[in-house]
C-alpha cells in the first residue's frame, strides 16, 4: 500500500491514449464512434487547443474558469480524461455532472478496470443502482484523478475525493449523504477487491478522543478524568471506557456548576459536591431523547464515581481526596423485575411476520437468536464455522465470546439448523473481515454488502416486524427472555439454563426460575382447595343444576359446552364459554396412568368422540378441535397403558 506522499506524486498516466498533436482527430473519431459527431463539438476543441495546447494546463486555472467551460467543450473535456489527458482536480470532479461518464468508461482504456469493480461489487449483492452509481460517481472519478490503474488506488486518494465532496456540501450549505454512501461502497468493493487493506469503518460508529468526551467540564477536572481512562485502556474494553467517560463526565459537569472554582479533586467535600450530585440524580435526564434516566444509570453513576476515588486513593494521586466521601447506602436500591419475556401468543406473531419479511438475511439471523437464546453481540460475532457435528450428539452452535468473556455450545434442532443454512445462503462472500476485539482475519457468519451486519440493522428490523405484528417496543434481548422463559416452563434444569444462556452464576438464571415456580403453583392450588373445603367459596358460584341445563334429556345432548371428566361432566353455557382447564390434567407431562385405569380412559374416549361428532354438527369448530385432541391424547395414553 502506497504512502499518502506518493499517491499526490506526478505519475506517467499508464493508458494509451493519443499524443497531444493528434488529439483533435482522435477526438473527431470518438465522436463519431459515439454517435455525437457536431460541428460545434469540434469547433470547441480546437479553441480549447488553441488556448491550452497541453491540456493538463487548464487544470491549473482557477476554479471558476475551469465551470465556466460551455456545453461545446464539455464532450472533449470528457475524451481528454478519459483518456489520461487530463486529470481536472476533485473539486472540479465533484462539483461537475458529466452525463455519460460511466458508458463512456466502459468504452474507454478504463473499461477492464470499471468492469472488475462492477462484477465485484454484484458478487457481494448491492444493488445495480448502487453499483453503477458508486462507479461513476466514485471510481471513474479516482481513477481519471490519479492517473493509476484499480489496483493502485490508495486510501489516500478516496481520502482526497471525500474532502473534495465535504467542502462542496459546506459551500452549499447542504448535505453530502448521498455520496457519502456511494462512498462506503466504493471502499468495501475495493476492500474485497485487495486494493485496499482495511474495511470501511462503520458509518454510525463516532470516533472521539478521551479528551472530547468531557465537554463542559472544567479543565483540571477533565484533566484528571483523561489519565486516568488512559490508565484502563488497557485492562477495560473500549465500550466500556466509553461508558466510563460518560458518567464521569457527567459529575464533571455537575462540579462546574456547584463549584466552577474547584481546582483540583483534592478539594471535594461530601456535602457541598456529592451529596448535591446525588440528588442531582434523581431529575437527571438523558441527553438524546430527555427522558429520565433509569435507576440503574444512577446506580452506576454512583459506583463509577466511587471506583474512580477508590483507584486514584489506592494509586496514590495527589489529587485523591484524603477521606471516604461515597458509601453503600448513598446507591439506590434496584427494583427485582421479572424478564421482559413475550408472552406465547406475542411470541408467535413476531416469528411470523419475522418468516413473512422480504428482508431475509436479518429476519434470519434475529429467528436464530430466539431459537438459541444468543445475546445481540454474539449475534453478530457468529463465525462462518460455528457449526459442530458431534456424533450421537446432534449439531452444536458454538457461540464466541460475549459479555461475560466466555464460550459456549448450544444444541440446535432440525428447524434452528435450516435457519443457519438460509442464513449461509443469504450471507454476501467476500475476504475476511477483521474482529473488532482481536483484529485477526475473521468469516463472519452474518455478513451483507461485504461488512459485518451490526446490531443496528438488526434492531431496525426487529421493529419492523414488530410493527407489522401489532406489538409494541421489543429489545433483541427479550428474545433472549423468551427463550429461557420456555426453557424453564419446559422443566428445564437450572444447571442446564446456566450453560445454554451462558451464565456465570446461579442467581442470573435465577431470575427465569421465579417467573412460573411449578412448586409455588402446586402449594398454591393444594391450599386453595383446602380452603374451600373449610370455608367455602370467597365468591358465590352459581352452578347449574344437571336437570335444568339437560332438559332431563342426556347430558350428552345438552346446548352447553361440555367436557367429559375422568370423575365426572362438566357442563358450561355458551356465555360463560370454555374453561381454561379443561381437560389440562390429560395434557400434562407429569400426567401418569397405567392398564388399571384402561375401562376410565376408554370411556371417556368414547365420551369425547361423541362430544367432538355433537360438536362439529352444532357448528362449535374450537370445541370440536379440542375434543379431538383429546381423543389423541387418550389414544396415546391407551396404548402406553396396553404396552406397559
Amino acid at each position: 500500500m502506497r504512502s499518502p506522499a506518493q499517491a499526490s506524486a506526478p505519475e506517467p498516466d499508464r493508458r494509451a491514449g493519443p499524443p497531444e498533436r493528434d488529439l483533435a482527430a482522435a477526438y473527431a473519431s470518438w465522436l463519431r464512434a459515439t454517435g455525437r459527431g457536431c460541428r460545434s463539438y469540434r469547433d470547441g476543441a480546437g479553441a480549447f487547443l488553441t488556448r491550452w495546447p497541453a491540456p493538463q494546463a487548464w487544470a491549473a486555472e482557477p476554479l471558476e474558469t475551469r465551470l465556466a467551460a460551455d456545453m461545446h467543450t464539455r464532450p472533449f473535456l470528457t475524451f481528454l480524461m478519459l483518456h489520461g489527458k487530463l486529470r481536472p482536480g476533485y473539486d472540479w470532479l465533484v462539483r461537475r455532472k458529466i452525463p455519460g461518464l460511466l458508458t463512456y468508461g466502459l468504452e474507454s482504456p478504463l473499461a477492464d478496470d470499471l468492469g472488475r469493480y462492477l462484477a465485484a461489487a454484484e458478487h457481494l449483492g448491492f444493488s445495480a443502482h448502487v453499483r453503477d452509481r458508486s462507479a461513476e460517481r466514485i471510481v471513474v472519478r479516482a481513477l481519471i484523478e490519479s492517473g493509476r490503474p484499480l489496483d493502485r488506488l490508495c486510501d489516500a486518494d478516496l481520502a482526497a475525493l471525500e474532502a473534495a465532496f465535504r467542502a462542496r456540501a459546506v459551500e452549499r450549505g447542504g448535505s453530502w449523504a448521498n455520496d457519502r454512501g456511494f462512498l462506503y461502497a466504493a471502499r468495501a468493493v475495493l476492500f474485497h477487491l485487495g486494493v485496499l487493506a482495511a474495511p470501511p469503518p462503520n458509518p454510525r460508529s463516532r470516533h472521539s478522543s478521551l479528551g472530547e468526551r468531557f465537554g463542559g467540564v472544567a479543565e483540571p477536572i477533565a484533566a484528571s478524568f483523561v489519565c486516568y481512562l488512559e490508565r484502563l485502556v488497557a485492562t477495560h474494553a473500549p465500550a466500556t471506557i466509553k461508558g466510563i467517560a460518560a458518567r464521569l463526565a457527567a459529575f464533571g459537569r455537575h462540579l462546574a456548576t456547584v463549584d466552577p472554582d474547584l481546582a483540583s479533586l483534592a478539594g471535594l467535600d461530601r456535602r457541598r459536591h456529592i451529596e448535591t450530585y446525588i440528588a442531582s440524580l434523581a431529575d437527571a435526564r438523558r441527553a438524546h431523547d430527555g427522558a429520565p434516566i433509569s435507576v440503574g444509570e444512577r446506580r452506576n453513576r454512583l459506583i463509577t464515581l466511587a471506583r474512580f476515588l477508590a483507584d486514584i486513593a489506592e494509586w496514590g494521586w495527589p489529587e485523591a481526596p484524603t477521606r471516604r466521601l461515597i458509601f453503600p447506602r448513598d446507591f439506590p436500591r434496584l427494583p427485582r423485575t421479572l424478564p421482559r419475556y413475550l408472552p406465547p401468543e406475542a411470541d408467535r406473531r413476531l416469528a411470523a411476520a419475522l418468516e413473512a419479511s422480504p428482508n431475509r438475511l436479518f429476519a434470519d439471523a434475529l429467528l436464530l437468536a430466539r431459537a438459541t437464546g444468543l445475546r445481540v453481540g454474539e449475534l453478530v460475532d457468529l463465525e462462518l464455522d460455528c457449526l459442530h457435528e458431534i456424533p450421537g450428539q446432534g449439531a452444536w452452535l458454538k457461540v464466541p465470546l460475549g459479555k461475560l468473556e466466555s464460550e459456549r455450545m448450544v444444541p440446535l434442532d432440525e428447524g434452528t439448523l435450516a435457519i443457519v443454512d438460509r442464513i449461509a445462503e443469504a450471507r454476501s462472500p467476500g475476504l475476511p473481515l477483521p474482529h473488532p476485539r482481536s483484529g485477526r482475519p475473521v468469516d463472519f457468519l452474518l455478513t451483507h454488502h461485504g461488512k459485518r451486519v451490526s446490531t443496528s440493522a438488526l434492531r431496525d428490523e426487529l421493529a419492523r416486524a414488530a410493527e407489522a405484528a401489532g406489538l409494541g417496543h421489543v429489545t433483541p434481548h427479550q428474545l433472549r427472555h423468551t427463550y429461557a422463559t420456555a426453557l424453564v416452563n419446559a422443566g428445564c434444569s437450572l444447571q442446564a439454563l446456566m450453560a445454554l444462556l451462558g451464565h456465570t452464576s446461579a442467581a442470573m438464571s435465577l431470575r427465569y426460575a421465579r417467573l412460573f415456580d411449578a412448586t409455588v403453583r402446586a402449594d398454591y392450588e393444594r391450599a386453595l382447595i383446602l380452603a374451600k373445603a373449610r370455608l367455602g367459596p370467597v365468591l358465590p358460584m352459581k352452578r347449574l343444576p344437571l336437570a335444568e341445563a339437560t332438559g332431563a334429556a342426556d347430558w350428552r345432548e345438552a346446548t352447553a359446552i361440555k367436557a367429559r371428566l375422568a370423575g365426572g361432566y362438566c357442563l358450561r353455557s355458551t356465555a360463560q364459554g370454555v374453561c381454561p382447564y379443561t381437560n389440562i390434567c390429560e395434557h400434562c407431562p407429569n400426567f401418569r396412568t397405567d392398564s388399571g385405569f384402561l375401562p376410565i380412559l376408554a370411556a371417556q374416549r368414547a365420551d369425547a368422540e361423541t362430544l367432538a361428532a355433537d360438536a362439529e354438527a352444532r357448528g362449535w369448530g374450537e370445541e370440536a378441535t379440542r375434543h379431538r385432541a383429546l381423543v389423541a391424547r387418550l389414544d396415546t395414553l391407551i396404548e402406553e397403558s396396553q404396552a406397559q
